[in-house]
C-alpha cells in the first residue's frame, strides 16, 4: 500500500500548498532543459529529415535524462539510509509537483471571479494564461469554453496520467510522463518551426496519453452521475463526438465534460490572427456561464479522488512481484 500512501500524500500536499511558482519547480527546471537542448539540436530548419532524427534524438534523451534523474534521488535516499518516513514525504513531494489539480481550480477561480466583477479584460488575461490561442475578442461564453476545455484536457495531462503512470512504474515514470507532457506543450506543434522537429516529442506524448485519456473520460462520467450532473449525456457524447477531436486523446475528457454539463465545447479558435476550426463536442442545452466552470473544477476534483480509490482498491489483488510500480 505504499504507492497509495504515496499518491494521497501527494494530492495532499497539492490541495495544501499548490504549485509553487518558482524557477527551481521541477517542470520549470524541465523547461530549461527542453530550451537549452533544443538550441543545441534544432539547426537547419529546411532539412526535413534531419530535424525528424533530430527531434528524435531530443526526445529521446530528455526523457530517459529525467529517468536517471529520478531513479538516482530514489536510489541514492536508499543507499545512504534515510528514514522510511522522510523517503515517503520526498517522494510524496516530487510526485505532487508532477500533478496540479489546485493550480487548474485557481485558473478557473481567477476567470470567475473576473467575470463576476464584470471585469472581460482581466477574464482574458486569465484565461490567455492557461490556452495558447487568441484572446483579444472573446466574449463571456468564449472565455468560458475555453476554460472548461482547459480544465477537461488537463485532468487527464495534469492529474490522472501522472498517477497513472506512478502506479505503473513508481515516480520515475510520473517524472517521464511529466517530461513527455511538457515536450509537447513546448516544440509539439503543427508550424513551420515544429512541425518535424517536435514531431516525435507530439507523438510519443499521444501513445503515453492512449490509455489514461479513456480512463479519465469513463471516471469522469462516473463523476458526473455521483455529482448529478447528466452523466448517461456524458457517456453518449463521449462515445459520439470523442474521435472528432484533432487530438486522440483529448476528445475523450472534452466530449465526457461537455455532456455532462449539457454544454457545447469546441467551435472556432484563432491563433495569430489565423481561425482554426474545432470540431463540436456535445449539443447546445445551455448557454455558457461561470458556473459552467465551477462544475468543471467539481468533475475534476471528484475524478481525481475516484482514480485514487479505484488503485487503492486494486493494488492488494497485484501480484506479489509489484513493489511500488514496475
Amino acid at each position: 500500500m505504499v504507492p497509495a500512501i504515496i499518491a494521497i500524500s501527494a494530492f495532499i500536499i497539492d490541495t495544501i500548498i499548490g504549485d509553487p511558482d518558482s524557477k527551481f519547480h521541477p517542470v520549470a527546471l524541465m523547461g530549461k532543459g527542453i530550451a537549452g537542448l533544443e538550441h543545441i539540436l534544432r539547426r537547419d530548419k529546411n532539412n526535413k529529415w534531419l530535424n525528424l532524427i533530430m527531434g528524435m534524438i531530443f526526445s529521446l534523451v530528455l526523457l530517459a535524462a529525467s529517468y536517471a534523474i529520478t531513479w538516482g534521488i530514489l536510489w541514492g535516499m536508499e543507499k545512504f539510509a534515510l528514514n522510511w518516513w522522510l523517503r515517503l514525504m520526498v517522494e510524496a513531494s516530487l510526485l505532487s509537483f508532477m500533478i496540479s489539480p489546485k493550480a487548474l481550480m485557481q485558473a478557473g477561480e481567477g476567470v470567475i471571479n473576473s467575470l463576476l466583477h464584470d471585469d472581460i479584460e482581466m477574464a482574458r488575461r486569465k484565461v490567455h494564461y492557461i490556452v495558447g490561442r487568441d484572446v483579444d475578442a472573446m466574449e463571456e461564453p468564449e472565455l468560458v469554453r475555453a476554460t472548461v476545455e482547459t480544465i477537461a484536457e488537463n485532468t487527464t495531462d495534469g492529474i490522472i496520467a501522472p498517477l497513472f503512470y506512478f502506479f505503473i512504474g513508481g515516480l520515475p515514470w510520473a517524472v517521464l510522463y511529466r517530461m513527455a507532457n511538457t515536450l509537447d506543450s513546448m516544440v509539439g506543434y503543427k508550424n513551420d518551426k515544429y512541425f518535424y522537429f517536435g514531431k516525435a516529442s507530439a507523438r510519443i506524448d499521444d501513445a503515453l496519453n492512449l490509455v489514461p485519456a479513456r480512463l479519465t473520460g469513463v471516471l469522469m462520467i462516473v463523476a458526473a452521475a455521483i455529482l448529478h450532473f447528466d452523466y448517461k449525456n456524458a457517456w453518449k457524447m463521449m462515445k459520439r463526438d470523442a474521435k472528432k477531436h484533432p487530438s486522440p486523446n483529448g476528445g475523450f475528457t472534452e466530449a465526457a465534460m461537455a455532456g455532462a454539463l449539457d454544454i457545447r465545447l469546441g467551435g472556432q479558435n484563432f491563433y495569430f490572427g489565423q481561425p482554426h476550426f474545432r470540431a463540436y463536442m456535445g449539443d447546445i442545452c445551455e448557454r455558457l456561464c461561470s458556473r459552467h466552470i465551477i462544475s468543471a473544477i467539481q468533475i475534476m476534483y471528484t475524478t481525481t479522488v475516484l482514480f485514487i480509490a479505484l488503485v487503492i482498491v486494486l493494488l492488494p489483488v497485484v501480484p506479489a512481484w509489484w513493489h511500488n510500480g514496475l
